[in-house]
């Protein structure tokens, strides 16, 4: 686009505040009628029988919501179903030959899945899965980058009743094994490698070293993705997954029953204190919410191709490329690659050649397809689009407008969705058939969620005024504990704003917010001690107990700083011990450190070295003020430090006076 251009649309759009949706996505939407709101609100908590509707259930719930136990809410007690069934066996009649999932690897080949042959591959690798040793409850670990064979394998596990536990394949060889024997794993599914800008990623080695760190015996499970790129040898307690399957063809495994409250997963997510926390998630309620959401907020209907860009090794994929998507029986895209790859159309190659009706992206994508520009996505017929979503974190105006304008044609409505790793799906956006969208705001609580904006007392802010947002009800896709840790489960999310000794539990997610007079929220970000990286949360903890690792580092500190692609960038403030030297080479040896500890996402942006940290007199770390030096804002309060000085001397080094 011209400059010309680009001021035009700038000029018109910059002043509206408010977008209606589409009339004609109006008269199409799957839910379009306003009084949901309403509806849901009167007949709460039964008004979750929606969701619970749109599965299939082996034995009927006995009641919607047990909340007997607070905060251990049970939802659709009693009833009995299976994951896997929900997203396959029922939909054989009707969409066996029907395309299940499209996958594009980023080498530009494809492999196509019906959902008769999705069924067919499940069973295999479930009885392989079965014929290890792998029963009901057995946590089986997978460390895989996008490739089919993870859901194939997340469905195998949820058929034969056996929790899965997916760690993203970007994570480093210590994350896996913290997460393997916090799960007390026995079993891992890999591949030995893949691909990122055309260059064969060895990722066998970084799982072996990984399985080096688990303290108990464990069974893997390898799968062959580069073949003669990359020459690996198994050892005896691997086996290659093509051999397991051929040895199973045909095999078909009868889903196994399991209770409303059985675990599906666990995904682990980082946590304050530096240990990965075990969100577990269970059979009805989560199954259930991601339906759900995916028919209410995605618009998702069994003959659209769904696209949603992100990874299935974050809570995002699982509900919206895997589970979300295959139990209302669509045609879910799955691709390996980077969106520059190896052009920067791939993405809007990949939406033309699929005809995508619905894009599910981050705004860290978007801000680079922005940076790109529009001559990328004017390349490609994009008119198949019906709808637009972003994840992760808060989208700007500025952002939300260019994909308004320049990928929806000013024809798709945006659902900007607020929700956790621990919430299971959406919880704060517009519904795109009903709701004004406003550009910045995710939007009202979805129905039956009862999200508010209060102060440190609990008390609902005025509108405009920030506060912190809080979830004043249970809702069927929350987490239902902390995997063996009901304590911290309950410390973590349900203490703040609960008096004890009341029946009067509310969940706190740690996000600050603002809400206008309309009820729409504004998410400001985090509170506590997590940095949010291109949508991936990160805990500061972590990072500079990784950053200590380092020989010659005596103390770190880590914050979030503001970055014009990834939201938020890490930022390091280091004390070396004596005798070390500052300079680039120690610098390069903590960012290696950090990668090598958690992975590349967690790079530093920037390490400042500094002979002192911004301390309370109790010896607290105020990272607020170092937060602030990094964004090159005006510095706050220092009068409750022991050491003020400090701050400007820290100043001056990251504006490099």
């Amino acid at each position: 686009m011209s400059d010309p251009e680009e001021t035009q649309l700038e000029a018109r759009l910059a002043e509206q505040e408010a977008f209606e949706p589409p009339e004609e996505f109006v008269e199409q939407a799957n839910v379009s009628d306003p009084s949901i709101y309403e509806e849901f609100e009167e007949n709460w908590p039964e008004c979750w029988e929606a969701a619970a509707e749109l599965l299939d259930w082996e034995s009927d719930y006995d009641e919607v919501l047990n909340d007997d136990d607070e905060p251990f809410y049970e939802w659709f007690t009693n009833g009995e179903l299976n994951a896997s069934a929900n997203c396959l066996d029922r939909h054989l009649d009707d969409r066996g030959d029907e395309t299940a999932i499209q996958w594009e690897g980023e080498l530009g080949e494809t492999r196509e899945f019906t959902y008769a042959e999705l069924h067919r591959e499940v069973n295999e690798f479930a009885a392989a899965l079965r014929d290890l040793g792998v029963e009901e409850d057995d946590v089986v670990t997978m460390y895989m980058p996008m490739i089919p064979e993870l859901p194939i394998a997340m469905l195998a596990c949820a058929r034969i009743g056996a929790p899965h536990s997916v760690v993203f394949a970007g994570f480093s060889a210590d994350a896996l094994a913290t997460r393997m024997n916090s799960a007390e794993s026995e079993y891992l599914v890999t591949c030995d490698g893949y691909y990122r800008r055309g260059d064969a990623l060895d990722h066998l080695s970084k799982a072996n070293e990984g399985l080096g760190g688990v303290d108990h015996d464990t069974s893997t499970v390898v799968v062959d993705r580069l073949g003669d790129e990359l020459e690996h040898e198994l050892t005896d307690d691997q086996h290659d997954y093509d051999d397991l399957v051929t040895e199973h063809v045909g095999a078909e495994v009868e889903p196994v029953t399991r209770d409303a409250e059985d675990m599906l997963f666990l995904m682990y997510t980082s946590g304050t204190t530096g240990k990965p926390k075990g969100v577990k998630h269970t059979t009805a309620g989560y199954l259930s919410y991601a339906a759900w959401t995916s028919h209410a907020v995605l618009d998702v209907k069994p003959d659209d191709t769904y696209w949603c860009a992100a990874d299935i090794g974050w809570i995002t994929g699982h509900s919206y490329i895997v589970y979300g998507p295959l139990a209302l029986g669509t045609t879910s895209v799955m691709y390996e690659g980077t969106p520059d790859y190896p052009d920067k159309d791939r993405l809007w190659d990949i939406v033309e050649s699929y005809d995508v009706n619905q894009l599910y992206t981050a705004p860290t994508a978007i801000r680079a397809f922005m940076k790109w520009g529009s001559q990328y996505p004017e390349q490609h017929d994009l008119s198949s689009l019906r709808l637009l979503g972003t994840v992760g974190e808060p989208i700007n105006p500025k952002a939300w407008k260019w994909y308004y304008k320049h990928i929806g044609n000013e024809s798709c409505p945006i659902v900007d969705t607020w929700w956790q790793t621990e919430t299971g799906g959406m919880m704060i956006t517009t519904l795109p058939g009903i709701g004004t969208m406003k550009p910045g705001s995710a939007g009202p609580p979805l129905p039956g969620i009862d999200a508010r904006v209060v102060d440190e007392s609990g008390d609902e802010v005025a509108p405009g005024e920030a506060g912190y947002v809080t979830v004043n009800k249970p809702w069927p896709g929350m987490l239902r504990t902390l995997y063996k840790n009901d304590e911290r489960f309950i410390n973590e999310y349900w203490q703040e704003y609960s008096d004890p000794d009341a029946d009067d539990w509310v969940y706190f997610p740690e996000d600050g917010a603002k809400i206008d007079d309309d009820g729409y929220i504004t998410i400001l970000g985090r509170v506590d001690d997590v940095i949010n990286v291109s949508g991936h949360r990160l805990g500061t903890m972590e990072i500079e107990s990784a950053v200590v690792g380092v020989e010659g580092v005596a103390e770190a500190a880590a914050v979030g700083g503001d970055h014009e692609m990834k939201g938020e960038a890490v930022y390091t403030y280091v004390i070396l011990e004596d005798g070390y030297e500052e300079g680039e080479e120690m610098a390069q040896s903590i960012i290696e450190g950090v990668e090598e500890a958690i992975g590349p996402i967690a790079r530093p942006e920037k390490v400042i070295f500094t002979p002192e940290l911004p301390k309370t007199r109790s010896g607290k770390i105020m990272r607020r003020l170092l937060e602030d030096i990094a964004n090159g804002e005006e510095l706050g309060n220092t009068s409750t430090l022991r050491n003020p000085e400090v701050v400007e001397d820290i100043a001056k080094k990251v504006r490099g006076d």
